[in-house]
């Protein structure tokens, strides 16, 4: 019999994997042979690029990719990010002081605050926020203040209900846009607020662009180092998960202030491994090749997204329409919290939906639905809502 250590109290003190509960749930149901429309996944559900998957069978094969890649990424491979983002932004960026690389966006999200904060610090989010920025407050020993989204305003944080004795003491502000859960884009006013509330209070800004490629109705979602001041303030992360389909691949890069970059790295040399020489290669073709795939894939999210809102609409729920990312938002049923209509959905339609409450206290109104199904699968799942009775046109 396996004797039972204790964890840390560090490991005690993190949440449960939000998204491994749901899958739970999810798989449940499926081991007893029903059909669940699954949407409450964010796993990209459309092929990786033929031009970049035929890069990395070639790249397997080189030598140099078969050995230990260097510590801080290929020349080549930095020198493709700096020209994806002077291209898609005009930003220039230095290869070597203000580009990091590392194995999905996830170790950017998690290394700056680790890079960056003391315990006893503050950071400054959103609530809903990706689940991960809570957990990356809880590693750094860091105090987290929220900052409550409404829909009125653009689902865009109002800096000024942060009490001052919290803004005095904050030593890093994550943001995400496009934002998931919530679907909604910067506007370069609400950039350049953030960035002079940055300088007010002299504290880094991180923004989680990983759905940078994904902006709808022909607006192109804007970058935060494209804002003055940007890059002096700023430090952004990005991923091909989402742009180019690469979600295992675990691809991604963070770019902006050379001293929160040289942090980072200086981070991660200790805390993590290299990316794989051939997947750095093909991650390169990805960023310096044709774009055709991206602005196909943004407008097939475009077209899900529409077809899924006049659905919903047509059966009487009254949702709102995303401008971005592969997620929508949508306010529940009078009656219900996130969590019971999301157990309702998943009981009766057996639609799964993942419940806002999981994104932070001011989620428990919403659920969220992502795009990253087939349309007759998302048309299904709105007949099988429809079927429950739950809404009356």
């Amino acid at each position: 019999m396996n004797v039972i250590f204790s964890s840390s109290d560090l490991v005690k003190a993190l949440p449960d994997n939000y998204f491994s509960a749901m899958d739970d749930k999810v798989n449940l149901y499926k081991s007893k042979g029903i059909d669940v429309i699954n949407l409450a996944a964010g796993n990209p559900d459309q092929p990786t690029p033929a031009h970049i998957i035929s890069t990395l069978n070639e790249a397997v094969d080189q030598p140099i990719n078969q050995g230990y890649p260097p510590f801080h990424g290929k020349k080549s491979t930095l020198e493709a990010v700096a020209a994806f983002y002077k291209r898609e932004y005009q930003v220039e960026l230095d290869p070597d002081r203000e580009i990091a690389i590392f194995n999905g966006s996830a170790i950017g999200v998690m290394g700056i605050p680790q890079a960056l904060l003391n315990p006893g610090d503050w950071l400054l989010t959103t609530d809903p926020a990706y689940p991960q920025y809570y957990s990356a407050a809880a590693l750094a020993r860091a105090h987290i203040h929220t900052i409550p989204l409404d829909e009125k305003y653009g689902f865009l944080p109002d800096y000024t209900t942060v009490p001052e004795e919290i803004a005095e003491q904050v030593k890093l502000l994550m943001i995400n846009y496009p934002n998931n859960p919530t679907g909604a884009v910067a506007t370069a006013d609400f950039l350049i607020k953030t960035l002079n509330y940055a300088a007010r209070y002299q504290f880094p800004v991180m923004n989680d662009f990983a759905y940078g490629a994904l902006g709808f109705d022909g607006h192109k979602p804007i970058s935060l180092l494209q804002i003055p001041g940007g890059k002096e303030y700023g430090v952004e992360t990005y991923t091909a998960s989402k742009t180019y389909n690469m979600a295992g691949w675990r691809f991604g890069f963070a770019v902006g202030n050379s001293s929160i970059i040289g942090a980072l790295k200086h981070y991660h040399t200790h805390a993590y491994s290299t990316v794989f020489g051939a997947v750095q290669d093909a991650g390169a073709v990805a960023l310096l090749g044709t774009q055709e795939p991206v602005r196909e894939l943004a407008a097939l999210y475009e077209r899900r997204r529409d077809i899924l809102i006049a659905a919903l609409r047509g059966i009487g729920w009254d949702v709102a329409a995303p401008q971005g990312s592969f997620f929508a938002w949508f306010k529940v049923p009078e009656g219900y919290t996130s969590a019971s209509f999301a157990d309702f959905l998943l009981d009766e339609a057996h639609v799964a939906v993942a419940p806002g409450e999981g994104f932070g206290r001011a989620g428990a109104s919403h659920v969220r639905f992502s795009l990253v199904n087939s349309e007759e699968r998302l048309l299904e799942a709105v007949q099988r809502i429809a079927a429950t009775g739950i809404f009356q046109v």
